[in-house]
């Protein structure tokens, strides 16, 4: 549990949701209005391999990613209750569903296919939109994951003309619902 002077935080929030859904940004922000740490499983990963996610995927593949991406996951969730943000394609696995579930609360930062794709479409750091056509491979990701993303256990909806810190708040709202997760110290 962390407790900030004016919040009790009971479970690890884990923000999942698209590439260019604000996980981090909004994470950042969220840790901070909440006084609680910031984790970022991608960066964890990176720390640990010493390398880009791009290099470790073309290097040793997305299978080979996955697998360390849920161990840190599961690391993470061990630790000190705090905000946890995940690459997009980490809620897709079962495993990583389970674990966040059994020892945290997943937060799903809804954004639209045409907000995201503004967001992402000059940034080649995204592996899987390293494609002929991005915006295809966007949509299809999107098309595909949503529904999984629908099994968060909360929702809160981003939308192009909410700041960093409106989103942040939106998700603290939408933890307040939740008096297992979060309350007002």
């Amino acid at each position: 549990m962390a407790e900030s002077g004016r919040w009790r935080l009971k479970k690890t929030v884990v923000l999942v949701g698209m590439m260019g859904a604000g996980k981090t940004a909004v994470g950042k922000a969220l840790a901070a209005e909440l006084g609680v740490p910031f984790l970022d499983s991608d960066a964890e990963i990176e720390k640990a391999a010493n390398m880009t996610i791009a290099e470790i995927f073309e290097r040793d593949g997305e299978a080979f990613f996955r697998d360390r991406e849920t161990e840190v996951i599961d690391r993470l969730l061990e630790g000190e209750c705090g905000i946890l943000s995940t690459g997009g394609g980490a809620f897709m696995s079962d495993r990583n569903r389970e674990l966040i579930s059994e020892k945290g609360v997943s937060v799903w930062l809804k954004a639209d296919l045409a907000l995201l794709w503004n967001r992402v479409k000059h940034k080649n750091t995204r592996p899987l939109l390293r494609t002929s056509n991005p915006k295809k491979s966007l949509t299809e990701i999107y098309e595909t994951r949503v529904p999984i993303y629908a099994m968060a256990n909360l929702t809160a909806e981003s939308r192009a003309e909410y700041s960093i810190e409106t989103m942040a708040e939106k998700a603290v709202e939408v933890l307040m619902s939740r008096k297992d997760v979060l309350e007002k110290a």
